[in-house]
């Protein structure tokens, strides 16, 4: 079975998240720092891997991922200090 990813991206300011999936974390990543992630996270130059979370299933992880994009910014922001309090870019 194969894991999958909800993961939020930031800038180097940490002012603009971006919420994504994906079943090849390390993968996906690097699409997003050689700007091939998607047109968003390369215009707000959205990077730095500061939060993820593993799901056992695809669907419960696009499932959470539509959870999270609905949240409130300081929601989003207080998930990210629960694992990650400085906001460090997050090594896979």
């Amino acid at each position: 079975m194969q894991l999958s990813y909800v993961y939020i991206l930031t800038n180097q300011y940490r002012t603009t998240f971006y919420i994504g999936v994906t079943s090849n974390l390390k993968k996906r990543i690097i699409q997003h720092k050689e700007k091939k992630g998607s047109i968003f996270t390369s215009k707000y130059n959205l990077d730095i891997l500061v939060y993820y979370e593993e799901h056992l299933y695809i669907t419960l992880a696009i499932q959470r991922e539509k959870q999270l994009k609905n949240w409130k910014r300081e929601w989003k922001k207080n998930l990210i200090r629960q694992q990650n309090p400085t906001f460090a870019e997050l090594e896979i």
